[in-house]
C-alpha cells in the first residue's frame, strides 16, 4: 500500500510539472529532469495552427503617410527593449524604455480620422504608459510586469497599420505573471523568454505568426 501511494504521488508530480524548473528541488537529478521536460515543451510543437489569431486588429494597412515608418521604428525600439529583458539587464531596460518613449512621441497620427485615430491613440497611450513605468523602475520584476501590455499594444499597432516589414511571432509563457501566463513579441521564431531570462530561456511557444 505504501509503495502504491508513493508511486501515485511521484506520477502526480511528473504530470503537473510544467516548463518551469521546480524551485523546491535541490538534487541534481531533479533539476536535470525538470530541465529536460522544459526543453521538451520548448522544442515540441512550437508553431501555432495555421491562421491562429491571438490579437484581433482592424485593417488600416491602406493608410498613407509616414505612420508606417514611424511605427516600424517603434517596433524596432520594442524589440531591443525585449532583448534587454531576455538578458535580465535592468539598467539597460531603463535606458531602452526611454528610447521607446522617445520613438512613440515622434509618431504623428493627426492625418488619421475617426476609428483609425481612436485606435492608434489608445494603443499608443498603452505603449507610453508601460514604457514609462519600465523606465522609472530599476526592479527587473516590476519591469517585466509591464511587458505584456507593451507587447500587445506594439503588436496591435504593427498589424493594424501594416508596419512590421518582417515576420512577427507572438509568443507565450505559461509560467509568467505568477503562472497566469503572459505574451511577448519577437522577430525570431526561436523562443527566448524575456520573463525569466536564463532561468527558463526556452520556455514558451509561438501562438500567432504575422506576415505583412
Amino acid at each position: 500500500m505504501m509503495k502504491k501511494t508513493l508511486l501515485t504521488a511521484a506520477l502526480a508530480v511528473f504530470i503537473f510539472t510544467s516548463c518551469s524548473e521546480n524551485k523546491q528541488e535541490t538534487s541534481t537529478t531533479a533539476e536535470t529532469e525538470n530541465h529536460e521536460h522544459h526543453e521538451g515543451m520548448a522544442h515540441g510543437d512550437n508553431m501555432p495552427a495555421t491562421g491562429k489569431t491571438v490579437v484581433e486588429t482592424p485593417d488600416y494597412t491602406s493608410v498613407e503617410g509616414p505612420v508606417k515608418e514611424q511605427l516600424a521604428a517603434l517596433l524596432d525600439s520594442y524589440l531591443q527593449l525585449k532583448d534587454d529583458l531576455v538578458a535580465s539587464d535592468a539598467k539597460k531596460v531603463q535606458t531602452d524604455a526611454q528610447a521607446v518613449m522617445a520613438t512613440a512621441d515622434k509618431i504623428e497620427f493627426s492625418a488619421l480620422q475617426g476609428e483609425q485615430k481612436s485606435f492608434a491613440e489608445e494603443k499608443l497611450n498603452e505603449v507610453k504608459q508601460s514604457a514609462a513605468n519600465m523606465g522609472e523602475s530599476a526592479d527587473l520584476a516590476a519591469q517585466r510586469g509591464q511587458l505584456e501590455l507593451l507587447s500587445e499594444a506594439t503588436f496591435a499597432l504593427s498589424k493594424a497599420f501594416g508596419a512590421a516589414g518582417q515576420t512577427l511571432y507572438y509568443q507565450h509563457c505559461p509560467m509568467a505573471n505568477n503562472d497566469k501566463g503572459a505574451y511577448w513579441l519577437s522577430s525570431n521564431e526561436e523562443i527566448r523568454n524575456p520573463y525569466f531570462g536564463e532561468k527558463m530561456l526556452k520556455c514558451g511557444s509561438n501562438e500567432e505568426v504575422h506576415k505583412n
